[in-house]
């Protein structure tokens, strides 16, 4: 029998579960299959908008977009078209009902398990195909599927850490595989980002400056201190480097963000005797803005182009 067995709502940055259906089958192979969700989880960043996994009986689809991702198993007999549909029914009752701000916010797993109850709803409706072909057409979802099919992805593949990095958008476009970073355009800048983009420019040129006035300083006085030279330019380039940072993804771009900043208070604390309490704050406090400023504009999730 064809049917949709289960669903869930993941944030896509970390595999956060945000909601999923409480009422899922216990047989072994079920049980294997939400293994999988566990692992495309932790991947989602790195897969493209719309994906297949095909588990022997069992099917995962998934669908990404804005941050979130829909995740639905079902039988390997249930059509594709439809499930892809299902996703889409989800995504927009999920985008309607919970804000932005909230889902990136969100730190207890399932804290939106309210929204099962949508889920329950619409997978009953679903796992009734008769009524559901009198009220969609079906066509046009038969030709976008055709048109830009999901990537389906192998259990091999599923099972490598670096299993999709060396795949190209042109791969993806023309034969279904992946899409390089669909994930890695970031959100919209904001006002506090413009800020502390600038700040952190101002900050980078205020150390280049006495940078260059310690060599002069060095190369009149020769028992000044080189290290000083060295920690106003290595301030610099931390300074920039956060604004790269800002503007661009990298992977671990979180964690070069705290280590940058790491390397902005090192530098004060050795600078401690050339700059008053002032100067120092200024510099640390800018520091530590731009990293959370980094921290806030996330990945945006590619908006979702398609009827399915």
């Amino acid at each position: 029998m064809s049917m949709i067995l289960s669903a869930s709502v993941v944030r896509v940055r970390d595999g956060l579960p945000l909601s999923a259906s409480t009422d899922y089958d216990q047989s072994t192979g079920v049980q294997k299959c939400r293994k999988y969700f566990k692992m495309l989880s932790k991947k989602l960043s790195q897969l493209p908008d719309r994906c297949t996994l095909k588990t022997g009986q069992y099917n995962i689809n998934f669908i990404s977009s804005l941050g979130v991702s829909y995740m639905m198993l079902c039988t390997e007999n249930y059509p594709s078209v439809l499930a892809f549909c299902f996703l889409d029914e989800l995504q927009k009752e999920f985008i309607t009902t919970y804000n932005m701000m909230k889902t990136n916010t969100a730190v207890r797993p399932y804290c939106f398990i309210e929204f099962d109850n949508f889920i329950q709803r619409t997978k009953q409706r679903y796992n009734n195909t008769r009524s559901l072909s009198t009220k969609m057409n079906l066509a046009d979802m038969q030709t976008e599927i055709k048109l830009r099919p999901p990537y389906q992805i192998s259990l091999s593949e599923l099972g490598s850490a670096n299993g999709f990095a060396h795949l190209s958008v042109a791969e993806y476009k023309g034969t279904g595989k992946m899409s390089a970073a669909p994930h890695h355009r970031l959100e919209p800048v904001t006002l506090p980002g413009i800020v502390s983009f600038v700040l952190s420019l101002l900050c980078g040129a205020l150390n280049l400056i006495r940078g260059f006035h310690a060599i002069e300083s060095l190369l009149q006085n020769e028992g000044e201190d080189f290290s000083y030279v060295i920690a106003f330019f290595l301030g610099t380039a931390a300074c920039l480097y956060q604004c790269y940072l800002f503007v661009y993804y990298t992977g671990w771009r979180n964690a070069k963000s705290f280590l940058t900043f790491g390397l902005i208070c090192l530098c004060n604390m050795y600078l401690y005797e050339l700059r008053n309490l002032w100067q120092l704050f200024f510099h640390v406090t800018v520091g530590a803005f731009s990293t959370l400023q980094i921290r806030l504009r996330q990945p945006q999730g590619k908006s979702p182009d398609y009827n399915v």
